[in-house]
């Protein structure tokens, strides 16, 4: 096998992190606590010394995930306005009517998930 010199350090970073991952699940496993099996009282779940009520498993409504990701969504829009507001006035009016179109494109899509009733609580 034949790789040229770019790819080693490259196939290092990759062992070590590979290596770094087993070393720690393996020794999170060896070394760490030895919970007991069964179903005493001590391994049961607890909220604040309060007992637990209902299962675990219950289904979130569908509005908690299209709120999470709706968040993050316009919240990412942010992030992409800081290069333009450090270099604004590099961009001239070229990237003045570039953001104005990033700027657009997300108003549409506001307004399409505010028209289906994605912001709705009451429903």
């Amino acid at each position: 096998m034949n790789l040229p010199e770019s790819y080693i350090p490259i196939l290092i970073q990759a062992g070590v992190a590979v290596g770094f991952v087993a070393v720690s699940l393996l020794g999170a496993h060896f070394l760490g606590p030895q919970q007991k099996k069964g179903n005493s009282v001590k391994n049961q779940s607890w909220e604040c010394g309060v007992p637990s009520e209902g299962n675990a498993r219950t289904p979130f409504s569908i509005k908690y995930f299209l709120t999470a990701v709706l968040f993050v969504l316009f919240d990412i829009e942010i992030v992409f306005f800081y290069p333009y507001a450090v270099n604004f006035r590099e961009f001239g009016m070229e990237g003045f009517l570039a953001v104005l179109t990033f700027v657009a494109i997300f108003f549409m899509a506001f307004f399409y998930v505010w028209k289906r009733g994605a912001l709705d609580w009451d429903k």
